[in-house]
This record gives C-alpha cells, sequence and structure tokens, in this order.
C-alpha cells in the first residue's frame, strides 16, 4: 500500500493538542522515538503529514534504538523509506549492559526504558535537535496516574510538553488520542507493528511486573461501567484543585 490513509478525527485532536501546547513550532527540529509499534509508527506517519501540510517549517527524524540482541529492523526501514519518512538506526549495547548493571529485585522493563531514553536524547543533543517526540497517548497517561496513585502514592501523569534535566524539550503529540485510534490507524493501512515480542525482557529470564497489566484490567472495567470515564478523566487532567489535597504549600489559608 503506497498511500497512507489518514484519520481526519485523530489528525484533529493532534492538531488541536499541537496549538493548545505549541508542541512543534516554526524552525523545531523533532526527534522521534520510533519502535515499531502502533504508537510510534502512527506519531512518524501524522508528523510526516503534519511536516507536509502545516503553513511553517520544521524538520523531523525517526530513531530507532536497536538494543543490541540480534533485532532485524529491514521492514521498519523499508517502510520508511517507501513513504518518505527520514528514518535511522542507532547502535547501543542496551541489551548486554542491561544484563550486567541492573540491581537485583529491579524492575527490567523500566532499566531498558532509561537507557533507551537516554541514547535518544544523546542523539538528539548529538544532532542539535531541540526537542523528542515520543509516542504516549492518553490511555498511556490514564494508566500511569493510577499506577502512581495505587502503588506508588502519588498524583502524577505524562505531561504533553516538558522540558528533561538536559534541556531537551519532551513532546507528546498523540496524549490526546485514545490507544484504540491509534491501533485502528495501523490495521486500517495495513502496517505490520512490532510488539512485545521485541521486548528485551522477553529475551531472559525475569519477573515482569504486574501494575501495569492489573491497572489495564481495572481501567478495562471501569470504562464498560462508565463509558465515558476518559473524557472524565482527561477533563480533570486541565482542572486540578491543588488547595483541596493535603500538600501543605498548596493550602489557601
Amino acid at each position: 500500500m503506497n498511500k497512507i490513509e489518514h484519520s481526519k478525527k485523530l489528525l484533529k485532536i493532534v492538531g488541536k493538542t499541537n496549538v493548545k501546547y505549541n508542541l512543534i513550532e516554526e524552525n523545531d527540529k523533532v526527534l522521534v522515538g520510533l519502535s515499531g509499534g502502533k504508537d510510534s509508527i502512527t506519531l512518524a506517519h501524522i508528523l510526516a503529514q503534519r511536516n507536509r501540510v502545516t503553513p511553517f517549517k520544521f524538520e523531523f527524524l525517526c530513531v530507532t534504538v536497536d538494543y543490541g540482541m540480534g533485532e532485524d529492523f529491514r521492514y521498519l526501514s523499508n517502510h520508511c523509506k517507501k513513504h518518505g519518512i527520514p528514518h535511522e538506526i542507532i547502535k547501543t549495547d542496551i541489551f548486554k549492559t542491561a544484563q550486567e548493571k541492573i540491581r537485583e529485585n529491579s524492575s527490567f522493563c523500566s532499566f531498558i526504558s532509561r537507557m533507551r531514553r537516554g541514547a535518544l536524547y544523546r542523539v538528539a543533543q548529538e544532532k542539535g535537535f531541540n526537542k523528542v517526540a515520543l509516542g504516549h497517548h492518553l490511555d498511556d497517561a490514564v494508566e500511569s496516574f493510577f499506577m502512581n496513585f495505587l502503588y506508588n502514592g502519588a498524583l502524577r501523569s505524562m505531561p504533553p510538553i516538558y522540558k528533561s534535566s538536559n534541556g531537551l524539550v519532551v513532546i507528546r503529540p498523540l496524549i490526546m488520542a485514545r490507544e484504540r485510534q491509534l491501533r485502528g490507524f495501523s490495521v486500517k493501512n495495513g502496517i505490520d507493528t512490532i510488539g512485545d515480542e521485541a521486548c528485551p525482557a522477553m529475551k531472559i529470564d525475569v519477573k515482569i511486573p504486574h501494575a501495569r497489566a492489573n491497572t489495564k484490567e481495572l481501567l478495562k472495567k471501569l470504562e464498560e461501567e462508565n463509558p465515558k470515564i476518559f473524557v472524565s478523566l482527561k477533563a480533570s487532567f486541565e482542572h486540578i484543585h491543588k488547595s483541596s489535597f493535603f500538600n501543605k504549600e498548596d493550602l489557601e489559608v
């Protein structure tokens, strides 16, 4: 399939999010983390489309992190080339390093995620990019909120945009979209996507954390009981009354 069929609704969601939070602006240089999963591949195609039609100019490059465990990215490379998406693969020894340095009882997935993010930041700085785009969506943000709320004793989620400690601006253009919309995009366009089989944790005998799976199941049940729960949660993330909680510095006295 040569022509990608975009969802007008999804494009509208991303466009409104971009305008509201100034995610991508004129002359930005955006590095996109492209794993090849449904989320990142959708993000790559949407940025390619926006790059063609927006009245201002910006540059973007998709980067895939090779963990050093024999991954085959030929399909992903060919797909990007076919659709005019600039793409590079960066070689790392993340898998080997994780096996050597991860502490006992630490989350292998979290360790890998931090190292992957670090690799993206390094490439962005080396190549002069000022922003890094990630494919997180609304389901990710809600799951993160519930996981922090239920397991970590904190109220936090995933912001649409923030500045990292190294000065790079991290953006999430898909943060207002539902996961099922991104899945629908890849299915509709017949795009083969990379799933959990590419996760390094699947290659070795480590305990896989169940908090996210449990949270997904909880949210699934809640949405069955209240189909508009994600609409309500999205609105609540924009209407935070800090003085109604227990943080002393935010109390209005």
